[in-house]
């Protein structure tokens, strides 16, 4: 596989995009989540919070004075998704 067509998932444990670098999930990696998950939004969220929770983990135990703090991870992982109906 290129990197031209490598997807957009996690490098872990540092929690950056494997093809274009940016914090995942990139905006590229967000679009992608929303497509596969378009009929069950509830299930994409759930599998959001479980991407925080093991980044929230991984981020810390790789260096817990500059981890990021609750509210930005949640921001970055989960809050951007569209509410539930």
């Amino acid at each position: 596989m290129s990197i031209g067509t490598r997807p957009h998932l996690p490098m872990r444990p540092l929690w950056t995009c494997r093809r274009c670098a940016r914090p995942r999930p990139c905006a590229e990696a967000r679009l992608a989540l929303l497509t596969e998950y378009a009929g069950d939004r509830l299930t994409m969220s759930v599998y959001l919070c479980e991407q925080l929770y093991e980044a929230a983990q991984e981020l810390h135990r790789l260096n817990p004075d500059e981890a990021p703090s609750p509210r930005a991870l949640f921001a970055r992982f989960a809050g951007w998704a569209p509410l539930l109906p």
